[in-house]
């Protein structure tokens, strides 16, 4: 509640931002590719495509760009001993995770309703490809929150690693729309699957994707692991006078 309150305030919309945000962000973005690109790319529709690319866009960026700041914004609470780092990141996770997946579900429903989209042909398929994509996220993010704790200079890197995932973590384009032989050297980039199984349930079978869900979830394991370890090494970092 206090994160809340703190990023959005308590006038205007208020906590509404967490979803508004990436809703604006999201149908601009719809706006222009509709205003500038024929309506079907490589047999594909554009909406979905860009709508299935963005939103995971927004959740991968978002999760770097707030975790890092994360400590900065809420040094007055590290005074208090019950208040851990962990308990400052797992809060701006959870609004960020909450807040993306609401945005994703309205703009679904509203490109449903106008007959842009069709329901999901894999439900499952669609919600682990979701949150597959979350856990690497988070386990990025925190690679990158902790090393901006012990070293100056990656704070300053983090927003350009950010923009980096633009365009190698496949949300403005397919595996498929590679050449073979650059496939599984692709694929190796673990943001690539959770993508690729959120178009796969939002496409179904005609549409050629390529994910590997167990190497995807195991990296982010990896990711997750380090990430912790090296903020648990960078505690003496922290700065609170």
């Amino acid at each position: 509640m206090r994160e809340l309150t703190t990023r959005y305030g308590r006038q205007g919309l208020g906590f509404a931002w967490l979803i508004a945000e990436p809703l604006m962000f999201c149908f601009g973005v719809l706006l222009l590719w509709t205003a500038t690109k024929p309506s079907y790319e490589h047999g594909i529709r554009l909406a979905p495509f860009v709508m299935t690319g963005y939103m995971s866009l927004i959740l991968t960026r978002h999760m770097i760009g707030l975790l890092a700041t994360a400590l900065q914004a809420n040094l007055g609470l590290m005074y208090h001993r019950q208040i851990a780092p962990m308990h400052i990141f797992m809060a701006r996770i959870l609004l960020e995770l909450g807040g993306a997946t609401a945005a994703f579900f309205i703009v679904y429903v509203v490109l449903l309703a106008l007959g842009q989209v069709d329901l999901p042909h894999d439900y499952l398929l669609l919600y682990s490809g979701w949150f597959l994509l979350a856990w690497v996220s988070v386990g990025f993010s925190l690679i990158l929150t902790g090393l901006a704790m012990r070293y100056e200079l990656m704070e300053r890197l983090i927003g350009l690693i950010s923009y980096s995932l633009i365009p190698i973590s496949g949300v403005f384009f397919m595996v498929a729309w590679l050449p073979a032989a650059y496939r599984d050297i692709y694929l190796l980039i673990p943001f690539v699957h959770g993508v690729e199984m959120i178009r796969s349930a939002t496409f179904g079978e005609f549409v050629t994707t390529y994910y590997d869900p167990p190497y995807a979830f195991f990296v982010g394991t990896v990711f997750n692991i380090l990430g912790l370890l090296i903020i648990s090494a960078s505690r003496d970092r922290i700065d609170v006078e």
